[in-house]
């Protein structure tokens, strides 16, 4: 299974994975929209994959057989202050 990775000028850490390079037709246009102008970044055989960076390989193999495309979005950042409060006893 072959897939194209895109990264996003407009959304850090953002990237679309697509079943063939340029064909972004069965993407919605409003993602499009909010994704900006896809920046190639590489072409990969993802049976040939045992994990993948921060995505879960099977999730993006399902995605791709479901919709035609997926949508990887950079991890969720802990907010430190909180952490530090929590550690620390201290309230909000």
């Amino acid at each position: 299974m072959l897939s194209a990775v895109y990264k996003s000028k407009k959304k850090a850490d953002t990237y679309l994975y697509v079943e063939k390079r340029d064909d972004f037709s069965k993407v919605p246009e409003p993602l499009m929209a909010t994704f900006g102008q896809p920046s190639f970044v590489m072409l990969i055989n993802l049976e040939k994959r045992e994990k993948l960076g921060v995505a879960d390989l099977e999730k993006v193999k399902q995605e791709l057989t479901d919709k035609g495309f997926y949508l990887q979005l950079p991890p969720k950042q802990e907010n430190l202050l909180d952490e530090f409060r929590k550690q620390n006893g201290v309230s909000q």
